[in-house]
């Protein structure tokens, strides 16, 4: 999407500043509890289906994003820089001023049907969450999915939302035309940690709960164990009860990622590690004094332990009796001609 001929406001056409958002945005604020402190701009797109730069690090080409910003106010979210595109800070901006491209769901169904495309893949949450709370109250989600479902176009869903289990139903109908996937991120258990780092979130117990709901209904789940926080959530004992807990969900597979600091995520984390944890920041120096990655040997080492654990806790091969139960059981399967094959996919 192009901002460099947006503005929020009618301005002179005299004015030098470069505008940001169309002349037919709304700016909204909501005086309520989830929502206090959050400004909403809503605008009308030009595009919705990207085309991910070759250079980028990622196993996909097309995404959809139809929110900016994300109140799940994730401190470490390598998506902070994109705020500063739009003349938004990195930090409390990213955080609580949210651009909500309000005709999404129209945008997808022409470009969809448009006769160069060719059903290619396509992820959603990969820039910031596309269930973060401001879905509960935009409901872009579901005439997406309508769309991808009607043009039988394969896709994918990151999220830490547990809000996805409202679109069940339309996941359900999609996969039966299409290839859908979905991953919950889950990079750990702990509750302080959960609380300190990623405020605007549900409890990862809660996402857990998610994956295997997906799961009993056939629409297979994976975690993304991401981020693995270095000396803060990588004790094997947090690893261990983590991988634990994500094979009694019932998930599909386990793709463990470590921390990594990219810009703007790197200012913003740097801040609240020298905040809460001081006496660490030094050894963040150490480990990410060279970029934005761990060292190779360190992120190597915590993949073979999370390797490890996933094996003995048959990832990916769980049974009925090892999922949690949300609500009603699914339907009994049909007879297996053998023996339930053993998956672990670490991306």
């Amino acid at each position: 999407m192009r901002w460099d001929n947006l503005r929020l406001t009618e301005t002179n056409a005299d004015d030098p500043v470069v505008p940001l958002f169309a002349r037919d945005a709304v700016t909204r604020t909501f005086d309520t509890p989830e929502f206090r402190g959050m400004t909403f701009y809503e605008i009308h797109a030009r595009s919705i289906i990207n085309r991910v730069p070759a250079a980028s690090r990622v196993p996909f080409e097309y995404t959809i994003n139809p929110y900016r910003g994300c109140g799940h106010r994730c401190v470490y979210c390598f998506a902070r820089n994109t705020h500063r595109y739009l003349d938004l800070d990195a930090g409390a901006d990213f955080d609580s001023r949210i651009v909500v491209k309000v005709n999404a769901a129209e945008l997808a169904r022409r470009e969809l049907a448009a006769p160069g495309w060719r059903r290619r893949h396509v992820a959603m949450g990969t820039n910031v969450d596309c269930y973060q709370r401001a879905e509960g109250r935009y409901q872009l989600m579901p005439d997406i999915l309508g769309a991808l479902r009607d043009a039988a176009n394969p896709f994918s869903i990151l999220t830490k939302g547990t809000l996805i289990l409202r679109d069940l139903d339309l996941l359900a109908e999609a996969a039966e035309v299409t290839e859908v996937g979905v991953n919950v991120s889950v990079g750990f258990l702990d509750a302080d940690a959960w609380r300190s780092v990623e405020p605007g979130t549900p409890d990862p117990r809660r996402r857990l709960e998610v994956c295997a709901t997906l799961n009993e209904r056939g629409i297979g789940c994976g975690v993304l164990m991401a981020p693995i926080l270095p000396y803060l959530t990588d004790s094997p004992a947090e690893l261990e009860r983590t991988v634990k807990e994500i094979a009694e969900a019932g998930a599909t597979h386990i793709a463990p990622i470590v921390l990594h600091l990219r810009p703007g995520a790197r200012e913003w984390w740097l801040a609240w590690l020298s905040r809460e944890h001081p006496r660490l920041v030094p050894r963040y120096l150490e480990l990410y004094g060279r970029g934005a990655y761990a060292p190779r040997a360190y992120q190597g080492r915590i993949v073979e332990q999370v390797r490890g654990l996933a094996e003995r806790y048959k990832v990916g091969t769980a049974t009925a009796r090892q999922r949690r139960r949300i609500g009603p059981p699914p339907p009994p399967a049909p007879p297996a001609a053998g023996p339930e094959p053993e998956q672990l996919t670490l991306l």
